[in-house]
């Protein structure tokens, strides 16, 4: 939208400051030349954003020539909404001195710039190209540092996703390599088949969190927050079988019999990875229960394990957890966790069906 005020502030700044001195000299000479000039203005404003470091030195210098001669009254209004965009661009580059100075002008331009009984038009001029120069900077500057640090934000909330789920994808399918590799050491008189289902359940799981790392890779290369496809509710079966491959008793509940949007279906199963894995990490050969269903609009997930209790344990420092509630706050849910009365750590979540925006 921004793009198309280019072309109105050129009609403006050329019809109001160039063509009424131009047309107003009797000189044919400096008619043609005062044309030009304004031609030039007119496109070099336009194209500003095309010519972010050229065009503020262009429309100077036409805007001086066409002083020199009479044929332009612009107090460096086109200089000024050229050098915007490049103020913009170079914000992050700015030095504060360079602003303290450009405040500084703008002030003494301002209180220079009241009319008095001896001033002259080419002071007052001067003195308004000055604050109108220190302006466009000053205003420039200002809204590029709120776009980086825009970016920065973004850039660290990407980051951030990401890391949630590489620990939840590697971290699940490490413990459950490892879990099933200490089951089978554990037994000394494991037979050959027995070390062959268990080498086909490592090469499983490993296979299985290469496709989730892969299409990170490629919801990333592709749109940046865009749902990951390989996790959702309809692979939890596939996610409870490698638990219990793990030597975890696993007892799962699963209803659902409405449409749960890719990105409430993605956090709901991470929720589970994540509590499973920590099934698996922090109360081995625990049983637990995974019930999952439909509460109107909600999502409820419950995870409970008959284990030691308090989380994290064994040099962990919870990180997976915070990263649960950080998904659920994400798509407008709740997570809390912690010992149940009974016995056993237990995790709850509510989610929406369809995810916040």
């Amino acid at each position: 939208m921004r793009r198309f005020l280019d072309g109105p502030a050129a009609a403006i700044v050329v019809g109001m400051f160039w063509l009424p001195p131009t047309f107003a000299s009797a000189d044919r000479s400096r008619l043609v030349a005062g044309l030009v000039l304004a031609c030039v203005t007119g496109a070099v404003m336009a194209l500003r954003r095309r010519l972010p470091t050229v065009s503020p030195l262009l429309a100077a210098g036409a805007t001086i020539a066409g002083s020199v001669l009479g044929v332009c009254q612009d107090p460096m209004l086109a200089a000024a909404w050229c050098l915007y965009p490049l103020a913009v661009a170079r914000a992050d580059r700015t030095r504060t001195i360079v602003l303290v100075l450009a405040g500084l002008l703008t002030t003494l331009a301002a209180v220079a710039a009241v009319p008095g009984e001896d001033a002259s038009g080419a002071g007052q001029r001067l003195t308004l190209a000055v604050a109108a120069l220190s302006v466009s900077w000053l205003l420039g500057t200002a809204v590029g540092r709120q776009i980086a640090a825009a970016r920065e934000a973004e850039r660290a909330r990407v980051q951030l996703a990401v890391a949630r789920d590489v620990h939840d994808v590697v971290g699940h399918a490490l413990g459950v390599i490892s879990a099933e590799a200490g089951v089978t050491r554990s037994l000394a008189d494991a037979s050959e088949q027995e070390l062959r289902d268990t080498l086909a359940g490592v090469e499983s799981h490993a296979r299985r969190a290469l496709e989730e790392m892969q299409a990170l890779v490629r919801g990333l290369r592709s749109e940046p927050g865009a749902p990951e496809g390989v996790a959702g509710i309809a692979r939890l079966d596939g996610l409870v079988a490698a638990t219990r491959a793990a030597g975890v008793g696993v007892e799962a509940r699963i209803e659902v019999n409405g449409p749960v949007d890719d990105v409430a279906g993605t956090v709901a199963y991470r929720i589970v990875q994540e509590s499973l894995g920590n099934v698996v990490r922090y109360a081995a050969g625990a049983a637990c229960s995974v019930d999952l269903r439909q509460d109107g609009g909600e999502i409820v997930v419950r995870v409970r394990d008959h284990g030691p209790g308090a989380r994290p344990a064994r040099g962990g420092d919870g990180s997976g957890l915070r990263g649960m509630r950080e998904r659920a706050r994400l798509v407008g849910g709740t997570v809390t966790w912690g010992n149940h009365p009974e016995g056993g750590f237990e995790v709850r979540a509510r989610l929406p069906v369809r995810s916040a925006p």
